[in-house]
């Protein structure tokens, strides 16, 4: 394989304060990498500005204006963190043979970079950045996170533990993942999807560099609806299950209520009534509220809007190709 061209894929939302440290170490990376004549002098740190509202758009123009490895896209308004690293990953691989996606807070270890890349010269098309522990987390998103990993398997969804949104895919796969046109985006499951040539790479996790995270339990939860509801329609099969379990559970409360009045035991009708009333209308409830998420969404993915636009690219030249958006 001759000298493969490798962008790194950050995207980036309300993070001026990290940028100033991240930046050096992968840059230092890079170009040690280029230095060694691993990876070629057209390689690039590519960040994504997901719509920030602080200065992260300024900090990556002055970081863009003295490094020449460093290019940027703005998207038009905030649009979340998949869609701003879909953004990046389909202008990426426009130019670069492979690309790497990683945090801007490098959680992932950045030293996995260049691991990453032994294993694209070796023929592997998609390499995945899975974490050894993660006793980095709190005890409540350590546990939830297995929990969720293994209820996605259970529903049949191809997902590799422990890994997020650190991984390579070549360009191959990249544009193979062009033709998914869903707008819900779950790239860690999508990913498996698409098959070729894949392999593990194992990282330790750390702490941020600088800042606050801009992944609360709001995201992660909707990120996590998406993954179950994306990949399975297992859930649709449960509506069954559970009304019969209140039927069943009407019936156990009618028979209980008999032997109490046949024991002369005086059981309040309107008791027995309202509990499995309320009982029965909250199966009911879910099952309904199951079928409106999956209708919501064929409502959302029939429309086929626009996942974002891109208001701004910052590029430098290179010897193949112009830079345009």
């Amino acid at each position: 394989m001759l000298t493969p061209c490798i962008y790194l894929a950050i995207p980036c939302f309300n993070e001026e304060e990290v940028l100033p440290i991240s930046t050096p170490i992968l840059l230092k990376i890079m170009q040690n990498l280029i230095d060694s004549g691993k990876i070629s002098a057209t390689s690039r740190i590519l960040f994504i500005n997901d719509g920030s509202k602080d200065h992260t758009w300024d900090v990556l123009n002055d970081l863009y204006n003295q490094n020449t490895l460093v290019e940027a896209v703005s998207l038009s308004r905030n649009r979340g963190h998949q869609n701003a690293l879909h953004a990046g990953l389909m202008t990426a691989a426009r130019f670069a043979d492979a690309v790497i996606s990683m945090d801007v807070d490098l959680q992932d270890d950045p030293k996995v970079i260049a691991e990453m890349i032994d294993r694209f010269i070796q023929g592997y098309e998609v390499v995945y950045g899975v974490r050894c522990s993660r006793e980095t987390d709190s005890f409540f998103k350590r546990h939830t996170a297995l929990a969720f990993y293994h209820l996605q398997q259970r529903l049949g969804a191809e997902i590799i533990d422990n890994h997020a949104d650190c991984r390579l895919l070549s360009r191959r796969v990249i544009n193979a993942l062009a033709e998914y046109p869903e707008r819900f985006l779950y790239l860690r499951g999508l990913i498996p999807l698409i098959g070729f040539k894949s392999t593990i790479v194992y990282y330790e996790r750390h702490s941020r560099l600088a800042g606050e995270s801009k992944y609360p339990l709001r995201a992660m939860l909707r990120l996590a609806k998406n993954g179950l509801l994306d990949f399975s329609d297992k859930l649709l099969s449960w509506i069954l299950p559970v009304g019969a379990v209140g039927l069943g559970g009407s019936i156990v409360g009618l028979l209980v209520s008999l032997i109490c009045r046949c024991c002369g035991r005086q059981v309040g009708p309107f008791v027995w009534l309202g509990l499995f009333i309320a009982f029965c209308a909250g199966l009911l409830l879910t099952a309904l509220g199951m079928l409106g998420e999956y209708v919501g969404r064929l409502y959302v993915e029939v429309k086929k809007r626009p996942r974002y636009f891109i208001s701004d690219f910052l590029s430098h030249p290179s010897e193949d190709a112009s830079k345009e958006i």
